[in-house]
C-alpha cells in the first residue's frame, strides 16, 4: 500500500513536471502559446520558444481557444 502511494506522488510529479523535464513553452506564428501535454504541441514546428507560459503571455501571445 505504501508503494503504490509513492508512485501515484511520482505519477503526479511527472505529469506536472516538477519532476521530470519539460519542454519550453511554444509561441507559434499566429501568436497561440502551446504548452508540453496539449493537443498541438507535438505539430508547432516555427515557433519561439519561452521558459514559462507567463512569459509567452507577456510577449504577446495567448492561449488556445480549445
Amino acid at each position: 500500500m505504501k508503494i503504490m502511494k509513492i508512485l501515484a506522488i511520482a505519477v503526479i510529479l511527472i505529469s506536472t513536471s516538477v519532476f521530470g523535464q519539460a519542454g519550453p513553452i511554444k509561441m507559434s506564428k499566429s501568436g497561440i502559446c502551446h504548452a508540453p501535454n496539449t493537443t498541438y504541441y507535438n505539430q508547432t514546428k516555427h515557433f519561439t520558444p519561452y521558459p514559462s507560459l507567463k512569459e509567452c503571455l507577456n510577449a504577446g501571445g495567448r492561449m488556445p481557444k480549445k
